[in-house]
């Protein structure tokens, strides 16, 4: 099975994520000739290398829209691919990123001459229909504005067909959705899985006033994605980077076990001192073989404490950062029942764990043993039922599926709104799976 992951260690951008996939082996010829009649020349789209934070990467450009500006002060270091330096290329004039999303102060072209592009889904669709796009990377193209549009309309209060989208309606924003799609279709891998996202912080400016980072179109494309807060004071996720992420990555996490294969870099405009400004990719095999880790078992006997205890004490647990906690019923000394607590937890917390037990607990005294453990590669897929979504708990060792679960509360979610028994969603949402994996084409190696 081959996978792609995206590190979004320094956020991530449209152009950032072409950028990167070229860097790893996608031509650049390939993703000229997927635009069609988007490109009106060869040299719309270009690369250059570049360094960020003395990491080499590969930037992509583009032309702009308006009337060609010298630019050529503005390049940030290393020598163009098929361009001259006049080009009007969408440089990302963002505290971070290279995206016409928020213009963060500095000016964009567009706003240098005196205007912006403003499309509906409508203007946008055609475009797409004009590429060279296959039947299905036009449908993924169009689904992925839509998404962006109901993310926009939904802010706005403003319905779907009469919603014009701003700086990502511009030609440059189409064309970094165009060409990554493209690639991502190109490579044909099996598992796409992302890190959590850096959003950085402060403040942007839009079209629409200043926002606190992320902006409010990029967060509601982040919903149900894992996100944090790693500085520096700028926006690391562009909408078009949050949309690419969160549509083709189908879970979030570290980086699962893979033979890496090929890594590619791609560079946003800003140089960081303290940082390399570049999106990471990595492209490989899964690893056939689970694993072993390390894991502490952590032990007390407990045999003289009120019993309403017991289920506050695992929530902190668990939240202290333990894999497992469970309880066993045991005879102690002078024939008295008792309770066995026991628990799974990383190494790295062991500390904090035996601290809340000593604290939570009436035991005097706590065991603990390290252990090795194999775990089976885990992934969750979303699967369509009659009766709706319904996610699984897809357990795999290679290749070969060994478990495959139904997320009970959305069992539960649909039974409730159907009024089905809950047995019976479940039966339905395993055949439901079985068949969308039997009409799957054969996995490679």
């Amino acid at each position: 099975m081959s996978i792609l992951y995206f590190d979004c260690f320094s956020g991530v951008a449209g152009d950032m994520v072409v950028g990167a996939l070229i860097d790893a082996g996608v031509p650049l010829d390939e993703v000229r000739r997927a635009l069609g009649s988007l490109a009106i020349a060869p040299d719309v789209v270009w690369t250059e290398r570049v360094t960020r934070a003395g990491v080499s990467a590969t930037r992509f450009c583009v032309q702009g829209e308006t009337a060609p500006i010298d630019h050529a002060n503005d390049h940030e270091g290393g020598a163009a691919t098929g361009a001259p330096h006049t080009h009007e290329h969408h440089s990302h004039n963002h505290d971070h990123h290279s995206h016409h999303h928020h213009e963060h102060g500095h000016g964009d072209a567009h706003e240098e001459m005196g205007h912006h592009v403003h499309r509906t889904l409508a203007d946008i669709f055609r475009l797409i229909d004009g590429s060279a796009l296959s039947g299905a990377g036009k449908d993924r193209a169009k689904h992925l504005f839509e998404r962006l549009g109901k993310a926009e309309a939904a802010i706005h209060g403003t319905p779907l067909d009469r919603v014009h989208l701003h700086e990502v309606g511009a030609l440059d924003s189409i064309i970094d959705i165009v060409c990554a799609v493209h690639a991502l279709e190109s490579l044909q891998v099996d598992r796409i899985v992302a890190s959590p996202l850096n959003v950085g912080s402060g403040r942007i400016r839009s079209a629409h006033g200043m926002y606190p980072v992320p902006a409010p179109a990029t967060l509601r494309l982040l919903e149900g994605v894992p996100i944090y807060d790693a500085g520096p004071a700028v926006e690391l996720v562009t909408p078009t980077g949050a949309l690419l992420v969160s549509d083709y990555a189908s879970e979030f996490g570290p980086m699962p076990p893979m033979r890496v294969q090929k890594v590619g870099y791609g560079a946003g405009t800003r140089d960081f001192p303290d940082r390399p400004n570049v999106l990471r990719v990595l492209l490989g095999a899964a690893d056939t073989v689970a694993p072993s880790t390390s894991v502490v078992v952590i032990e007390a006997d407990i045999d003289d404490m009120n019993p309403q205890i017991f289920g506050l004490l695992m929530d902190r647990l668990l939240a202290e950062g333990a894999l497992d906690v469970f309880y066993t019923a045991i005879q102690m000394k002078k024939n008295r029942p008792g309770t066995l607590l026991t628990i799974i937890s990383p190494p790295s917390a062991r500390e904090r764990v035996t601290a809340t037990v000593f604290r939570e607990t009436t035991t005097i005294g706590v065991r603990y043993r390290e252990m090795q453990r194999e775990c089976l590669d885990r992934e969750s897929v979303a699967v369509e039922t009659p009766l709706g979504r319904v996610r699984f708990k897809v357990a795999r060792r290679g290749q070969e599926v060994l478990n495959a679960s139904p997320e009970f509360e959305d069992c539960v979610r649909i039974a409730t709104a159907s009024g089905r028994a809950l047995k019976d969603v479940q039966a339905l949402a395993m055949k439901a799976f079985l068949e969308t994996r039997d009409q799957r084409p054969e996995t490679r190696d």
